[in-house]
C-alpha cells in the first residue's frame, strides 16, 4: 500500500529528546530503504499532534514540529532572526515550515535539556549523600556492585535496546489507525506485547533475587562483605521490572510525540534514592540506597503512566478494513543495540572487578570520580540526541551528503564542548570533589585520591563522545549493523588487558587510564569504519579526525592555564570559579585564533538558549 503523501510543503515530523531511540515520521522512502520508526517500505506515516490543535506550540508539550529543509533548522547554520513571539504561531500560514521547525526544535531542546540537568544534579545529590553517610569504604563498595544492575537495566531497558524495537511497532500502528484499520491498532499491541514482556521482565528479577551471590561473586571476588552486597542486589534486581516498564511507557510515548514525561524519569528516579536514603539510612545503612533504587524504579513507571494513559483512552478507530499487517520487529536490530549496548556498559564490570582486589574505597573512588568526569560528555550529547531525526530524515530521502554534514557539524559541537568540559575537570578536579563529597564520612584523603582518579578519567572523554555521536551515524536508518559491537569490543579488550597490566603498580588511576585508552580505540575504529555504505552515513574521517587536533591544543593550553590559577587560591570555592572562568576564556580565545570549527556555533547556541530563556520569562 502506497502511503497518502503529507501535506507540502511543510512536512510533519517529530522533534527529539535525549534518548537516541525516538520516532521519526518522514515521507516515503527510497525503495529498499527503511526510515527510523517505520515497519516497513510502505507503512504509512504516523499521526502527529496538528498546528492547530490544542497540544500544538504548548509550552509543556513540545511535540510537534515540521522539518527543514535541506541545511535549514541546524543550530550552526546561518538562519534570520526569529520574529516576536507574538508574531508567530505554529498554525500560522505565514510562518516557514523551517522557521517553526526550528522554534519547536529549541524549544523541545530546551525542556528536554533542563529536565535531564536536572535529573543530573539530583544524581549528584544522591552521590553526595551516599558519601556524607556512607563515606567511600566497603559500605559503599558492596553498594556499587549492586549498582551494576540498574545500570545495565537503564542502558538496555530504557535507552538502546527496548526503545529501538517498540518505537516502530508504536509508530507502524499509529499509522495503521490514521488509515482506518479495524479496532484500534495501539490498543492492540499493547496487549499483545506488554503482558509477555512483563512476565519475561518478572523471571529475569526472579533470577537475578535468586542468584545473587553467584553474581557478586562474579562482579567482585575479592569483595570484603559479599554478604552485604547480596542484600543489596536482592533490592536493586527488582528495577529489572520496573526499568523495563518505564522503557515501554517512554518508548511508547516518544512514539505519539510526547516527551516531556519520559524526559522527568530519571529525576523521580533520583528522587525515590535519595528519599530512601535520608529516611531508611539510619536503621539499614547502605542498604536504604539498595531500597531507594527499587522505590525509584516504582517513580519512573508513576511519572508517565497518567500521560500513556491520556494517549490510549481515546475512541478505537472504525475505519475500514484492509489496512496492512505490522512487520513483526527487526530481532536483527535489536540484538545488534543490545550486543554494542552490553559492550559498552561491560567497561563498568571490567572496572569494578580489577578495583575489588585493591583496598576498601577503590571501587567507590572511581564511581565519584566517573560520574562527575562524565558530566560535560552528557551535556556535550543533548544537543546531538536533539539533531538525530535530522540525520535519519536525510537518510530517508536519500540524502546522504547533508547527513554527513550534520553529523560532521555534530561532531564538531560536541567536541569543543566536552573539552571545554575536560579542561574545567583537569584544571579544578581537587575543588570540585572537595565542594561535591568532602563532608562526614568522605574525608581529605577520600578527595585527593577521587581527584587524581578523576584527572584520569577526563582523558578519555573526548572517547565517550565520539562513540556517542558517532554510533547514531551507524544506526541511524534503523537497520542493524555489527560493526559498533565489534569496536566497542575491540575497546574492551584493551581496557581489559591494560588494566590487568596496571593495576598492580598504579591502582585506580591504572584502571581509569585502562578506561580512557579502551573508548578512545572504540572511537576511532568508529570513526574510520565503514559507516559510509547504503544503511549508514558516509562520515569523511580523516578530514574530521584532523579538524579535532586544534580544539585538543586549546583544551590543553587552558587547562593548565586554569590549573595554574585554582592552585594559587585556597578556598575551593573561589578557585573553582576563577579556574573555570580562566578555562573558558582561553579555549575561546584560542578557539577562535586557531579557527576551530565548532567554536562559533557553540557561541550561537549559548546565545540561543539565553535569548529563548529571556523570552520566556518576558511573555
Amino acid at each position: 500500500m502506497t502511503p497518502t503523501p503529507p501535506p507540502a510543503p511543510r512536512t510533519p515530523t517529530a522533534l527529539h529528546d535525549p534518548d537516541p531511540a525516538t520516532a521519526t515520521a518522514t515521507t516515503p522512502a527510497p525503495a529498499g530503504h527503511h526510515a527510523p520508526g517505520r515497519a516497513g517500505p510502505e507503512a504509512a506515516p504516523a499521526p502527529l499532534t496538528s498546528p492547530d490543535s490544542p497540544d500544538a506550540g504548548s509550552p509543556d508539550s513540545p511535540d510537534a514540529g515540521y522539518a527543514d529543509p535541506p541545511g535549514a533548522g541546524s543550530p550552526d547554520s546561518p538562519t534570520r532572526p526569529d520574529p516576536p513571539a507574538s508574531e508567530v504561531s505554529p498554525a500560522s500560514p505565514a510562518v516557514s515550515g523551517s522557521h517553526v521547525s526550528r522554534r519547536f526544535l529549541a524549544k523541545a531542546a530546551l525542556v528536554t535539556a533542563a529536565l535531564s540537568v536536572a535529573g543530573a544534579l539530583l544524581g549528584l545529590v544522591r552521590d553526595q549523600a551516599l558519601a556524607r553517610l556512607f563515606g567511600a569504604g566497603s559500605e559503599t563498595d558492596a553498594f556499587l556492585v549492586a549498582w551494576t544492575v540498574p545500570e545495565f537495566a537503564s542502558t538496555l531497558l530504557i535507552e538502546d535496546g527496548l526503545a529501538f524495537a517498540l518505537i516502530p511497532a508504536f509508530s507502524l500502528a499509529l499509522a495503521r489507525r490514521a488509515q482506518g484499520a479495524p479496532g484500534d491498532p495501539v490498543r492492540a499491541l499493547v496487549a499483545a506485547t506488554l503482558p509477555r514482556l512483563s512476565l519475561a521482565l518478572v523471571a529475569v528479577s526472579a533470577l537475578l533475587v535468586g542468584t545473587a551471590p553467584y553474581l557478586v561473586g562474579a562482579l567482585a571476588p575479592g569483595l570484603p562483605d559479599p554478604a552485604l552486597a547480596v542484600d543489596c542486589t536482592r533490592l536493586t534486581a527488582t528495577c529489572v521490572l520496573s526499568f523495563g516498564l518505564a522503557g515501554y511507557c517512554s518508548a511508547a510515548l516518544r512514539a505519539h510525540r510526547r516527551f516531556l514525561a519520559p524526559a522527568t524519569i530519571y529525576v523521580a528516579y533520583n528522587t525515590g534514592i535519595i528519599a530512601g536514603m535520608l529516611v531508611l539510612g539510619g536503621r539499614w545503612g547502605v542498604r536504604s540506597a539498595a531500597a531507594g533504587v527499587a522505590a525509584g524504579g516504582c517513580l519512573m513507571v508513576a511519572a508517565q503512566l497518567p500521560a500513556l494513559w491520556r494517549q490510549l483512552r481515546g475512541q478505537a478507530s472504525d475505519g475500514g478494513a484492509g489496512a496492512d499487517e505490522p512487520r513483526p520487529m527487526d530481532l536483527a536490530l535489536v540484538g545488534s543495540v543490545l550486543l554494542f549496548a552490553l559492550c559498552r556498559q561491560s567497561q563498568t564490570l571490567v572496572e569494578r572487578f580489577f578495583a575489588s582486589h585493591l583496598p576498601a574505597g577503590a571501587i567507590s573512588h572511581l564511581n565519584y570520580a566517573q560520574k562527575v568526569a562524565q558530566m560535560p560528555m552528557v551535556l556535550s550529547l543533548m544537543l546531538c540526541t536533539v539533531t538525530f531525526p535530522v540525520v535519519a530524515r536525510a537518510l530517508a530521502e536519500g540524502d546522504t551528503g547533508r547527513a554527513r554534514d550534520r553529523v560532521e557539524r555534530d561532531v564538531a559541537l560536541a567536541a569543543c564542548l566536552v573539552l571545554l568540559g575536560t579542561a574545567t575537570v583537569l584544571a579544578c578536579a581537587p575543588q570540585i570533589v572537595e565542594l561535591l563529597f568532602q563532608r562526614g564520612a568522605f574525608t581529605a584523603r577520600d578527595t585527593a585520591a577521587t581527584a587524581g582518579v578523576m584527572r584520569v578519567y577526563a582523558l578519555g572523554l573526548l572517547g565517550q563522545t565520539l562513540v556517542g555521536v558517532l554510533v547514531r551515524s551507524y544506526f541511524s536508518a534503523g537497520r542493524p549493523t555489527w560493526y559498533p559491537a565489534g569496536a566497542m569490543g575491540a575497546g574492551i579488550l584493551l581496557t581489559s588487558g591494560l588494566g590487568a597490566a596496571t593495576v598492580e603498580f598504579w591502582g585506580v588511576c591504572g584502571i581509569a587510564a585502562a578506561n580512557a585508552a579502551g573508548i578512545t580505540l572504540t572511537a576511532s575504529l568508529l570513526l574510520a569504519g565503514p559507516a559510509g555504505g547504503p544503511r549508514g552515513v558516509p562520515i569523511r574521517g580523516r578530514r574530521v579526525l584532523a579538524g579535532l587536533g586544534r580544539p585538543v591544543c586549546a583544551a590543553l593550553a587552558a587547562a593548565a592555564a586554569g590549573a595554574l590559577t585554582a592552585h594559587g587560591i585556597d578556598s575551593p570555592l573561589p578557585a573553582l570559579v576563577t579556574g573555570a572562568a580562566v578555562v573558558a576564556c582561553v579555549f575561546v580565545l584560542l578557539g577562535r585564533a586557531l579557527d576551530v570549527q565548532g567554536i562559533e556555533p557553540a557561541l550561537r547556541l549559548v546565545r540561543s538558549a539565553t535569548r529563548r530563556l529571556t523570552d520566556g520569562r518576558t511573555r
